[in-house]
């Protein structure tokens, strides 16, 4: 990897009450692909999620602040010790950087049982010593009655309890958790994730946490971070950066399943909004910006902000009344997910229990309803 420029470098600062500011500036250049970083935000005590598609350098990020990978020039500072610097030769080993990392593959140890794994980079520690903090870390992941158990005679979540539990033992001025409740299912994700909570109730550490589930980051983030070819382009809680997403990539990772190209028709300042075409004979009645007649925009909605009717409403307040056929119907646990032609093609969320009392199949006439504030506007 290589890092330019001798002002813009890779740092990492922590303050006296635990925070973090990471500025990577004028990137890295991977082997595979080459791309710049140019990242600056801040992280304070707890959860900040790191959010982006795939090749954004959310890993790349993690890398460098572990210390697993090296830009040529930089400096990385974290709580007054320096991890890396190019200029004065100095690049610590990760063992001694106490910077507890959870990988996507866990990477335990086939060979060893659950507390061998755990206490497995304790060893500078003395028996007694060790014997303590991996009690307290089995205790904190709930595994303690697996101590003497294999990896490959657990479970998957269980597993996954085992690499946080041995990224906690080592008492972490900060945590990275690559994507690491990504192939467990629902339950036992929930679960991980309060015990996560309550272990960060505690400890109060930076905690950078890369994810592309949109559930984890509400359910987990205090601070969400939006990646997008190696830059930052949203930040702040998650309700503030993908309530109301400026950016398409932020619209697709919050859960905006419809999103489509728009062309402003006329702008109506009297009561607040304006018409945008989305398809030839397709108009959406949207918030008023500042756009002219004829600029380009995107929409996004929400399916679960788009209401399905079997029969032409009248006298409602919202203004977009839209005919459609459906297409599909596709049940995802307690959720039907159906596809409508309205010239546009729209994705829909509804219950089990309104599909039903509907009637729906393939091929019958609905309208769709949607509130002028459910349709977000972004610039292309």
């Amino acid at each position: 990897m290589a890092a330019h420029s001798g002002d813009d470098l890779p740092t990492l600062t922590t303050h006296s009450a635990g925070s973090a500011t990471v500025k990577i500036r004028k990137g890295l250049a991977a082997t595979a692909s080459n791309f710049e970083l140019d990242a600056e935000f801040a992280m304070p005590p707890g959860f900040t999620i790191l959010f982006g598609p795939s090749g954004a350098g959310k890993t790349t990020v993690l890398n460098c602040i572990a210390g697993l990978a090296s830009p040529d020039d930089g400096r990385i500072v974290v709580d007054g010790r320096v991890f890396f610097d190019s200029g004065q030769g100095i690049n610590l080993p990760a063992q001694q950087r106490r910077i507890g990392y959870v990988f996507q593959d866990l990477a335990l140890f086939p060979h060893l049982n659950v507390e061998k794994n755990v206490q497995y980079g304790l060893f500078a520690l003395a028996s007694n010593q060790r014997k303590q903090r991996c009690d307290s870390a089995l205790e904190s992941m709930r595994i303690a009655p697996l101590r003497e158990r294999r990896p490959g005679e657990i479970s998957g979540g269980e597993r996954q309890r085992v690499a946080l539990a041995r990224a906690l033992v080592m008492e972490p001025c900060a945590l990275l958790l690559d994507e690491p409740l990504a192939a467990l299912d629902l339950p036992t994700k929930s679960a991980i994730m309060e015990d996560l909570r309550a272990w960060n109730r505690a400890h109060r550490i930076p905690i950078l946490y890369v994810t592309h589930s949109r559930d984890e980051a509400f359910a987990l983030g205090e601070r969400v971070i939006i990646l997008e070819q190696a830059k930052v382009i949203a930040e702040g809680t998650p309700h503030e950066v993908m309530s109301a997403p400026r950016h398409e990539t932020v619209a697709q990772l919050a859960g905006f399943e419809n999103i489509f190209d728009a062309v402003v028709v006329a702008a109506h300042e009297e009561r607040g909004t304006m018409t945008c075409r989305v398809a030839p004979h397709l108009e959406l009645e949207t918030p008023l910006v500042r756009a002219a007649p004829g600029a380009r925009l995107r929409v996004g909605i929400r399916a679960g902000d788009i209401l399905l009717a079997s029969v032409q409403p009248s006298g409602l307040s919202a203004r977009n009344i839209i005919a459609g056929r459906v297409l599909s119907l596709e049940q995802r646990d307690v959720i039907v997910a159906a596809r409508v032609d309205c010239g546009a093609e729209f994705s829909v969320h509804l219950t089990l229990a309104a599909r039903d009392a509907l009637a729906l199949q393939p091929g019958r006439e609905v309208w769709l309803v949607v509130k002028t504030h459910s349709c977000h506007l972004m610039s292309v």
